[in-house]
């Protein structure tokens, strides 16, 4: 059993003192390995989150570097950090929230030869991605390798919540069977995102973990939680698991990882 410190005990004292919580469910936290996937838009109030709550280990997956319209939204990057690797800048950060957190950082872009050997030592998987041939990716790496998965995605306005948890509901190609075609889908430098819906979601992201972890409350498993930021509105819609998904449906027809390279390019 793990022996907080005095600073410890200050740290997390209003995490302590909720029931549903306690000793034992920070002793979770502190326990516990989530992976990150996208250093973004999504990725910073997420990670953010995660770090001051006391995950253990974050590991964070970005390629990426940080640039000037990156700023508007993406709160873990400052103006001092433009041009370097943002999983660099991510991990300076949670650095400066928690030094108990062990932040692993992976320079590299997720693909179906390297996604398996990310994600199998990590608990939760967090999609704070922001193009859809990366979100199918995780999603049915998750799903084969039975990863709770907690999900988010934006659109100008508007942003959307769920956690797939493999083989307890239903997963991403449920609600979405396959890629639209290119170029259907616009992306944020054509369309546009308010600059505080990534915090909204990306917090709704970080809690759902949160309570994966500790193994309390409902979580967002068969529900699609959709905000609108200008009309200040939650909408919650059902999903069930589709019998004829071509991922966890009766008769599936996806059976190994499939990269769609040259899809779309959506930057968040």
């Amino acid at each position: 059993m793990l022996e907080f410190t005095e600073e410890q005990i200050k740290r997390y004292a209003r995490h302590i003192i909720l029931p549903e919580v306690g000793g034992k469910g920070q002793e979770k936290l502190l326990s516990s390995k989530v992976l990150l996937i996208g250093a973004g838009g999504l990725g910073a109030p997420c990670g953010y989150y995660l770090g001051a709550a006391g995950i253990g280990t974050l590991g964070i997956v970005d390629f990426d570097t940080v640039d000037l319209s990156n700023l508007q939204r993406q709160i873990w990057h400052g103006t001092a950090d433009v041009g370097r690797y943002k999983v660099d800048s991510a991990s300076d950060s949670i650095a400066r929230i928690n030094p108990d957190v062990n932040v692993i950082t992976y320079k590299e872009k997720i693909d179906s030869q390297n996604i398996k050997d990310l994600i199998k030592d990590y608990d939760v998987i967090i999609d704070a991605t922001d193009n859809f041939p990366t979100r199918y990716l995780i999603n049915d790496a998750c799903y084969f390798m039975r990863k709770p998965l907690v999900y988010g995605s934006l659109f100008r306005f508007d942003g959307q919540a769920t956690v797939f948890l493999p083989g307890e509901g239903p997963c991403y190609r449920c609600l979405f069977p396959a890629p639209p075609p290119v170029g259907l889908v616009p992306s944020c430098q054509e369309s546009g995102v308010l600059g505080v819906l990534p915090g909204i979601i990306g917090a709704i992201q970080a809690n759902e973990a949160i309570k994966i972890i500790l193994g309390v409350g409902k979580t967002l498993n068969g529900r699609l939680l959709i905000y609108d930021a200008l009309d200040m509105r939650f909408t919650e819609m059902k999903l069930r698991k589709d019998k004829t998904c071509p991922l966890c449906g009766e008769n599936p027809s996806v059976f190994d990882l499939i990269d769609y390279e040259n899809f779309c390019d959506v930057k968040n």
